[in-house]
């Protein structure tokens, strides 16, 4: 499979002056979306709703905090409401890598097109 990326604003409930825009990769196997802890201060005073142990793909177990609530538009979708997980992140050449995982493209109404290798609308969300 081929890698999907995607433009993605955030921004603080509470606060909305305070908001980013990021291109996060589409990762089926990540829940939340991710972002680097070094991003926090940009989105303003969110409240950390609870601290959890992750594992990573290459089986480390690192924390994470989880945060929120903030709105999520991944471009092209339907904004919804949830919560962001931070954690570090070593950048590459200076660049972070956001994820946005299952449940946000899920509930943005959001499919992946594996043979297009894009996100694209899911006409009706599935209730059985």
């Amino acid at each position: 499979m081929g890698r999907i990326v995607s433009s993605v604003t955030i921004t603080n409930i509470a606060d909305p002056v305070k908001s980013l825009r990021c291109d996060a990769l589409v990762d089926t196997g990540a829940s939340f979306m991710v972002l680097p802890a070094a991003w926090r201060d940009r989105l303003g005073d969110l409240e950390t709703l609870e601290s959890i142990s992750l594992e990573t793909a290459n089986q480390e177990t690192i924390t994470g905090e989880v945060c929120g609530p903030v709105r999520i538009q991944v471009e092209g979708f339907r904004a919804i409401f949830n919560e962001v997980l931070f954690i570090e992140m070593n950048p590459e050449d200076g660049i972070y890598e956001p994820l946005i995982g299952y449940i946000i493209f899920e509930q943005s109404q959001a499919s992946v097109d594996m043979l297009g290798h894009r996100l694209v609308l899911v006409k009706h969300m599935d209730l059985k």
